[in-house]
């Protein structure tokens, strides 16, 4: 038997348009593919280089749309052209990884995966490194997928929650999969933190190859054959990974991590990653992203407050901000367009999305 670390491969996945921070992101340059909080990096830099720590380079896959593969290949020239996935449409997360585990089982029927977003941040590297470590070795070695939870800090309405059960290990780091929530209610994600059993469920997992394609092909037939052609993508129903396949496996875990993380999906989330101590003991990775002490959050950005609170604000290098009487708004500039709105109303955020972009055609 070869070395885990030669069965072990990473995906991850970069084909989502970021909407949720227009105007910062946009469908043509989305987030993962921007240094959005003045790190020097990209997100989808900082996610390859996260997992080159311990994973093989030729073992790193990247999906994305295919209009975006320009792009990535820019920003990651060491990866090949083999490695990356160009996806002709969207169609959820589970086209993706079912694509992606089909190669890989091709080159390695021992292999094991774990599945990342693009455009998360992590506290604690050498926490994540051994977590996520464990989850492979725990799927090499058992049939079944692994949740990456943590402990939540906050009772956050904004994430997805999985409820453990018994503990797998007498480490008591894995346990069995009781139930998943998404998004719940003030009431309930205060219910959540309080009782214990709950974690953040961070988009990560990890599995055997071979026991998630018989997975898939079970609970969707329709995923038997995914290939990568814009007829056979297009006919496929629009599904994510967790709801289609992860909540059915008779064999799903979440294992409780130790490392700190923030899903940087929207502005309101960045505002409260900025406010919150990270769930370990460990410093934020170096940022220019700054709070005051009356909830003001400057993103790679500089501005002056008076009379106000609660304000996230992201403007183009030079550009100051100077604020006044505002409460719980974003104040964002970028491409020319200038979106001042509350932070938590992400209908009007939509709203005004479309509104541009209805613009943008009549012009």
């Amino acid at each position: 038997m070869k070395p885990l670390s030669e069965h072990s491969f990473c995906l991850i996945l970069a084909g989502g348009s970021g909407s949720r921070l227009w105007p910062a992101s946009r469908e043509n340059h989305p987030k993962q593919f921007m240094d959005f909080e003045g790190t020097g990096h990209t997100l989808i830099q900082q996610t390859y280089d996260r997992f080159a720590r311990f994973i093989l380079p030729e073992n790193i896959y990247v999906s994305t749309l295919e209009s975006y593969v320009p792009l990535l290949q820019t920003q990651l020239p060491q990866l090949p052209r083999e490695q990356i996935l160009s996806e002709p449409v969207r169609r959820g997360t589970l086209a993706p990884i079912t694509w992606a585990t089909t190669l890989i089982t091709q080159r390695d029927a021992e292999a094991c995966i774990v599945v990342t977003p693009a455009d998360q941040v992590i506290y604690g590297n050498q926490l994540f490194d051994d977590d996520i470590l464990h989850a492979l070795s725990f799927v090499a070695q058992n049939p079944g997928v692994v949740n990456m939870g943590v402990s939540p800090t906050r009772p956050e309405t904004g994430y997805g929650y999985v409820q453990m059960g018994g503990a797998l290990d007498t480490e008591q780091r894995i346990y069995h999969v009781k139930t998943f929530t998404e998004k719940p209610g003030p009431d309930f994600a205060q219910l959540f933190m309080d009782s214990g059993e709950f974690l953040w469920n961070t988009g990560l997992f990890v599995f055997g190859a071979h026991y998630m394609l018989h997975n898939i092909i079970k609970h969707v037939p329709e995923y038997q054959d995914v290939y990568p052609s814009m007829a056979t993508y297009a006919a496929l129903p629009n599904l994510a990974m967790e709801h289609a396949v992860l909540e059915h496996t008779g064999h799903s875990y979440v294992q409780k991590c130790r490392f700190g993380w923030a899903d940087l999906g929207t502005w309101q989330g960045i505002a409260t990653d900025a406010l919150n101590t990270p769930q370990v003991n460990t410093p934020h990775p170096p940022t220019d992203v700054k709070a005051d002490g009356r909830g003001n959050v400057t993103v790679h950005s500089e501005a002056l407050f008076d009379n106000a609170e609660g304000n996230i604000v992201r403007l183009p290098s030079g550009h100051l901000a100077a604020i006044s009487g505002l409460k719980d708004f974003v104040v964002t500039e970028e491409g020319g367009v200038l979106m001042i709105c509350p932070k938590d109303d992400a209908a009007a955020m939509r709203r005004l999305q479309t509104l541009a972009h209805i613009d943008e055609l009549n012009e």
